[in-house]
């Protein structure tokens, strides 16, 4: 045990020295005050439109998208997400509950909500994509081979140390977001209620199971689903910085799959099929928010069982080969 723990301790520095986990949070500290003026602007804007008047403002979103519904122009995946939307802002309005009152939780919550597809598993990249293949590419792995030490647990303190960065990125978004568009929106909004448990069949929303959870909450569940889909992100990171020496290649390959899983969302509503691939299940707090699925038939459970198997498969792929290539020519 004791000589794991001085493994991980290794790789945790190694990874630190590497500045990768300062970049990541370099990106933060740009992107959030830009994301958080857009969000400023289009407070004000919505404050001038309605004086301040939500229920307006909310009523002239279903409007409009109910409008919407009506044109030929609008694909009918694009639809259905309207109809499941005009609905749960209905639901809002008749339990007179605002969905978007501006404050840093409810800012956090949104971020959380559009980084978990793509903005997080490209910063988990940055991390995950070259702790083998760069120490092939260097020699470095050479001389950690030459010690009396088992290679499966070389890779598992690479492991253990991948997830203390995940999880590090994770908490630091969510710190961050909340600490940055606190300075505007104000830190208050923790015990302000949001509805979970929306069921979207088709072009139909079942309310039946629909109840309201403090936001702090809500967020907790965001990014324990955001730390789940990264996790699944950065171990087949690691199958591929196993299998493949260059580390150019091996974050190419990732950041591709990454950017494919992203369009295949918007356009695989009819290949069935697509519903199995590891890039397509990311979006988990989608079902938080109740918005359709990519595919139909995806339910949280099935995304949950589907980015297990993918990351059972990546771990056994990455110990198998990594006991038994041949690393050291």
């Amino acid at each position: 045990m004791a000589n794991l723990l001085n493994l991980v301790q290794n790789e945790t520095i190694k990874v630190w020295k590497k500045r990768r986990f300062a970049v990541v949070l370099l990106i933060l500290l740009i992107l959030i005050p830009v994301f958080v003026y857009a969000q400023m602007k289009i407070a004000q804007n919505s404050a001038q439109k309605f004086k301040g008047d939500w229920r307006a403002e909310l009523q002239t979103q279903i409007t409009d998208n109910t409008r919407a519904l009506g044109s030929d122009r609008i694909p009918e995946e694009w639809k259905k997400w309207r109809r499941a939307l005009v609905q749960q802002l209905q639901y809002y309005l008749d339990h007179d509950i605002n969905p978007r009152t501006p404050n840093a939780v409810t800012f956090t919550r949104g971020f959380m909500d559009n980084a978990v597809t793509l903005f997080i598993p490209l910063m988990v990249l940055a991390i995950a994509s070259d702790l083998v293949s760069s120490e092939r590419s260097s020699g470095t792995v050479k001389m950690l081979l030459t010690r009396p030490v088992r290679r499966w647990r070389i890779l598992l303190s690479k492991l253990v140390t991948l997830t203390l960065y995940v999880s590090l990125i994770i908490v630091a978004t969510v710190l961050l977001c909340y600490l940055i568009s606190g300075l505007v929106f104000g830190y208050r909004g923790w015990g302000e209620p949001v509805f979970i448990g929306f069921q979207v069949s088709g072009a139909d929303v079942n309310t039946s199971g629909v109840h309201a959870v403090p936001q702090v909450i809500y967020v907790l569940m965001q990014a324990g689903l955001a730390w789940f889909a990264s996790m699944v992100v950065a171990i087949l990171a690691l199958m591929v910085s196993v299998l493949v020496r260059s580390t150019a290649a091996s974050f190419v390959t990732m950041m591709a799959a990454i950017i494919a899983g992203a369009i295949l969302t918007n356009m695989a509503s009819s290949w069935h099929s697509a519903k199995y691939l590891f890039n397509v299940n990311l979006e988990l707090t989608s079902y938080l928010q109740g918005t359709p699925p990519p595919i139909e038939g995806m339910t949280l459970g099935f995304s949950l069982a589907v980015l297990a198997v993918w990351a059972a498969a990546g771990l056994v792929v990455s110990f198998g080969v990594f006991t038994k290539q041949d690393i050291l020519n």
